[in-house]
């Protein structure tokens, strides 16, 4: 079940842009998911793809379960640890995320910046090729 957030509860113009930031609008939880979606499914391999300190990360990672955008799943009994992988709401999230990639490339990086790469693969793409988590869940509907 995803979080929702009561538009009342929102200060001033309340409305599903500012809901869905409650959500996930902070910088570390977009980059876990990214993270996630480009396949680090762990806690060590999500914090070093994101570059946040690790206290930040698990509470994204809290946040972003409780919220029903990342799912916890157990992959060693001992000692115990575990894996993210996006649901099905967390997957409706690649499109976003691909838009921020490509404003990111045409506004926000210098065309010369050394660390500039020339073929960036969007996330929609990346999770259709199974990086981002199992199917279990049904289709992801198109954005309306």
């Amino acid at each position: 079940m995803v979080t929702t957030v009561p538009l009342a509860d929102l200060p001033g113009r309340p409305c599903p842009i500012a809901a869905a930031l409650e959500v996930v609008g902070e910088r570390w939880a977009l980059l876990a998911v990214r993270e996630i979606a480009m396949g680090s499914h762990r806690f060590s391999d999500i914090v070093r793809g994101t570059g946040a300190p690790r206290d930040r990360v698990a509470a994204r990672l809290k946040a972003l379960t409780a919220a029903g955008v990342v799912e916890r799943r157990l992959y060693q009994a001992r000692p115990e640890r575990y894996e993210y992988v996006l649901t099905g709401s967390g997957r409706e999230l690649l499109p976003a995320l691909d838009v921020l990639l490509g404003w990111g490339l045409r506004h926000a990086v210098a065309s010369d910046d050394p660390k500039r790469r020339a073929d960036y693969r969007g996330l929609v793409e990346q999770d259709r090729d199974g990086a981002g988590g199992d199917r279990d869940e049904a289709a992801v509907p198109a954005a309306r």
